[in-house]
């Protein structure tokens, strides 16, 4: 998932330069799937701001229903800031999961010297 990632982020910094409109719509489908793909995973993870962004991110890049603002000087620095951001995804850290409570994990009981009952005779089996 995270060399999915770079190469979205990329794509993103390769728009800079100008290329044919083929490109562009090349470069919406793949955003617009990586984004998808990032607000699955920080929505899993509850960073739900991260999430908010690349919702937005997705709308703006959208191929179905493209938003269009005719210049490329408007566009870069969406696309630079976009980059950044799939490249920020790369290195995410994953929350850990700390179960607490957990009756199917049983930690062992610690035996304390003065709960022990100690008998001379031995016990014979």
């Amino acid at each position: 998932m995270k060399a999915f990632f770079i190469f979205c982020g990329t794509c993103c910094f390769f728009a800079i330069v100008n290329w044919p409109i083929e490109y562009y719509t090349f470069l919406r489908i793949i955003v617009s799937l990586g984004s998808i793909v990032a607000v699955y995973y920080l929505f899993t993870q509850k960073t739900y701001l991260l999430a908010i962004i690349f919702i937005l991110i997705f709308i703006l890049f959208n191929p179905i229903l493209p938003i269009y603002l005719y210049k490329k000087s408007f566009w870069l620095p969406f696309d630079i800031l976009t980059g950044v951001l799939f490249y920020l995804l790369t290195f995410f850290n994953k929350k850990k999961k700390i179960i607490t409570n957990n009756p199917a994990i049983k930690a062992p009981l610690k035996s304390y010297t003065r709960d022990r009952i100690i008998s001379p005779k031995k016990l014979k089996l």
